[in-house]
Parts: structure tokens; sequence; C-alpha cells
């Protein structure tokens, strides 16, 4: 079914829903709102299971025996092991090394708390929050302290190098964990980072999707408009220089001025309806069949893109304004691919209304088409006369946009344009485009 999202797994979908997983969720977000709170936890917790030991009438036992210790002693250890934690994300190292230092003393007097599980505690903040260049300086403090440990508390001391082994294990884990969540963290962190980068990446393919589009739709009107309207401005101003000395053509000048703005306004309908057919907006959003909806149903008349064969009947509609115009045409350019046609033609078209605007109606216009298949190019020339002093063609660097277009329109071709002076006075542009290898393509498409 399109349009439909993924059906999401029945068993992960049962755990994310069971009471124990929501409470968690919300004990992480209240965490990352407001992690002081976790850690006076913590350090309260430390606090009163070392604080126990004071219920034994002066003998508290501790995880591994009975040893006589004041009450002071107990309370002023468990205190200087718990309190620091409170502070354990925003100061490791400082928490660390006061909590290590006091329970170095505490172990070097024989005595051992239930507190002692704050060493942990801050090994585990230390390789979560510390920089890690500072680990081996940690690794290399945490061992002599915890061999105190083995050495000079009961039962430990009974055989040292087995509770070395097992203290160092207990230590090793508690660093384990920390850095175990900061690669998980700096891995999520790395995720969304992605995924901002890509969401960036998209919109900003978007944007130049849109500025390309645009682009060519410019580049469509630029050509199709700027074409009749200079046809329609030389059909205009020879007829009124005719009309005193010729008044009976003046029926058909018009004749042709009407057809010419008549099907430059279908040429603009046809493309401006072609692009609004390929998105249109639709009331049930998008996935749905009213994407595709057909554009003879939108009230657009759809035409092939011109070509090669229409040039016949642009270069006569160009006789009609004024100008001779002789065209020539060799090869097999009717066998051309319809988008190099469209290239051809559009080159050919905007060529001849620059030299109808600046050249005038009274020069003559040589244009050449040919497909030299043994070379796999296309050459396009369109020369003229000049028009004598009404002839103003832009110098070869101007940047108007009758030339812009025409190397935009050979570029995306893969070709090149010339444009300037000719010798023997007029104006000259040449156009080659590569031919695609039809062998080629056909052998890729097998």
């Amino acid at each position: 079914m399109s349009g439909t999202n993924p059906t999401p797994d029945p068993l992960w979908a049962h755990l994310a829903d069971h009471p124990l997983a929501r409470g968690w969720l919300r004990a992480r977000s209240a965490d990352r709102a407001h992690p002081q709170v976790l850690d006076s936890l913590i350090a309260l917790f430390v606090l009163l299971i070392g604080l126990a030991d004071l219920f034994h009438d002066g003998e508290h036992r501790t995880l591994f025996g009975l040893n006589s210790a004041p009450a002071w002693v107990i309370a002023l250890t468990a205190a200087a092991q718990a309190l620091p934690l409170a502070w354990r994300r925003r100061a490791p190292l400082t928490v660390f090394w006061t909590v290590l230092g006091v329970c170095g003393f505490q172990w070097a007097i024989g005595v051992a708390l239930r507190s002692d599980i704050s060493l942990m505690i801050a090994l585990y903040g230390v390789a979560r929050y510390a920089p890690p260049r500072r680990l081996s300086w940690v690794a290399a403090a945490v061992l002599p302290c915890i061999a105190v440990l083995a050495w000079r508390v009961e039962p430990l001391a009974r055989r040292p190098w087995t509770g070395l082994f097992f203290v160092a294990c207990a230590a090793t884990a508690a660093a384990a964990l920390g850095l175990a969540a900061r690669i998980r963290q700096g891995q999520l962190a790395a995720l969304a980072d992605r995924a901002a980068t890509l969401e960036v990446e998209r919109e900003q393919r978007e944007r130049l999707a849109t500025a390309d589009e645009r682009a060519r739709v410019s580049r469509e009107l630029h050509d199709i408009v700027g074409h009749s309207l200079a046809v329609i401005i030389g059909l205009a101003d020879g007829g009124a220089a005719q009309a005193e000395l010729r008044p009976e053509r003046g029926p058909e000048v018009l004749r042709i001025i009407a057809e010419t703005g008549r099907e430059s306004l279908g040429e603009l309908r046809r493309t401006l309806g072609a692009l609004r057919a390929e998105v249109p907006e639709s009331p049930e959003g998008p996935g749905d069949g009213a994407a595709h909806v057909p554009a003879v149903q939108l009230g657009v008349e759809l035409h092939p893109q011109p070509g090669t064969a229409d040039l016949g009947a642009l270069c006569e509609r160009l006789r009609a304004a004024g100008p001779t115009v002789t065209y020539t045409a060799s090869g097999h350019t009717a066998a051309l691919p319809p988008g190099l046609q469209l290239a051809v033609y559009r080159i050919v078209q905007e060529a001849l209304t620059n030299s109808l605007k600046h050249a005038g109606p009274h020069t003559d216009v040589r244009v050449s088409v040919a497909a030299d298949v043994r070379a796999g190019e296309v050459r396009v020339r369109v020369d003229d006369s000049g028009g004598g002093e009404a002839s103003v063609h832009p110098a070869p660097g101007g940047q108007g946009h009758g030339l812009i277009g025409l190397r935009e329109r050979a570029a995306l071709a893969g070709g090149g344009v010339t444009a300037g002076p000719r010798p023997g006075g007029g104006w000259s542009v040449a156009a080659t485009l590569p031919l695609p290898d039809v062998r080629a393509e056909g052998e890729n498409d097998r």
C-alpha cells in the first residue's frame, strides 16, 4: 500500500508501553532537566548507608568483618565520601581526588565502610564527564589505593592478591560503564548532528532545485516572448514605413502580427500550463492519485517541444519582419535526440532575435545547421550582414541576456557558443554541440 507507514514491531511497541519503560523515560527526562537533583539523591543515599555503621555500639560491621572505630571517624569519613558526589558532573576530577584521598586514609587505618561505594561512583563520573586524557592519571592513582585496601583491611589482607584482583575488576567495571555511557552520548550527538546536516542539505537542494527551475522557466519565457516581440516590433516598424508607399500590405502585416502574437501566447500558455501540471495542488494532500492528474484535465493543451523540423517556419516568420533569411541543413538533423533538437532550435531562435533586434529589418541572415556523425557534433551558425548605422550589436564581452541564454543553452547540451563581429561587417554566432553516441547508449540500456 502506497502512502502508508511501516507497521512497528509489536514486541518493541509492547515494551515501550510498559509502565517501567515509561517511568524510566520520564526519569531520564527529569534528570536531563534537573541533573543536580539526582546527584544530591545519590550523595544522600551514600551518606545514609555510611552512617548506618554508627548503630553498632562502638563496633561497626564492615563489608569485610568487624573493626573497632570511633563514631566520629565513621561520621566524618562517611560525610567526606558522600557529600562531594553532589558535584560529580560539574567537577568530576575534584570529586574523584577528594573521595580517593578519604578512602585511602580510611583504608590505611584498617577501616572499610559501606560508603566506600562512593569511589566506584566517582570513577564512573570521571570516565563519563572528565577529559579522556586524564584517565591514565586516574588509573595510576587508583591502583596503589586499592592495594592499600587489599593489604590493610581484613579479611582481604589474608589473601591480598585475590582481594586486589576483585577490587580492581570492580573499579574497571565502574570506569567501563562510564566510558560506555560517554560513547553512547557521543554517538547520539553525532546522529543528531548528521540529522541536522541532512536537513540543511535537503533544504539547500530544494532551494537549488527551485532556483534551477526558475532559471529554466526564465530561459523558456525569454526565448518565446523575446523572439515573438522582436518579430512583432519589426513588422510594426516595417508596416509603418511602408504604409504610405504600399498601403495594400497593411492588412497582411497586421495579420502576420496577429498570428505571431497568438502563437507566442499559445507557447507561453503551454509552457506555464506544463509547469503547473507537473505538481498540481491537491486538497487531499501528497501521496494520493490527484498528484498525477493529466495536463489535459487541467485545461492545458500540450504540444511537442520545437525541434529542427520547425526551423524553416521560424525563418519564414522572421522573413515577414523584413530580413532576408537563408536556411541550410546538412546531415540527419531530424534524427537528433529531442533535447538536442530543442537546444538547436532555441539557439537559432535567440540568434535570429538578436539579429533582428540589433541589425534591423534590412539585414541578410544565413542560418546553417550541420549534423556531423563522424565528428560526433552538431554545428550551428547564424551570420548576419549588419544593418549599417542601425547595427547595434553588443560587444563580445557584453552581459546581455541573449548571449547569456545562448551560452546556457549550449552548456546544458554539453557544448559551447562563440559570438562576435564578422570581419566583413555584421555579427556571427557559432555553436558546437556534442552528438550523443547512440551505440554506447544502446549497450548501456542492455
